[in-house]
């Protein structure tokens, strides 16, 4: 398993976070769940590391994606796939 730094935030039902969940299982990565609160109006700490509320969200390092499972799993697949 490559080594990472990647924290999904996420919650449970959401379709598109499964997506992004799918995508860490099958690469092998190691990484950090945090799951927020269903209620946008909840979600302070998404809020305060990316500037919004909406999941998923992940961070690898300095790397920020906010509220988007495509641009999360691009990025998984070209920094992480097997070349």
């Amino acid at each position: 398993m490559p080594d990472t730094n990647i924290v999904l935030y996420q919650t449970d039902w959401c379709p598109y976070c499964a997506r992004v969940r799918e995508v860490l299982s099958d690469l092998s990565l190691e990484h950090q769940i945090v799951n927020v609160p269903g209620e946008h109006s909840k979600r302070a700490e998404v809020k305060a590391v990316f500037g919004v509320t909406g999941v998923p969200s992940m961070t690898d390092g300095d790397v920020k994606i906010a509220d988007d499972d495509d641009a999360i799993i691009s990025y998984l697949r070209e920094k992480y796939a097997a070349k």
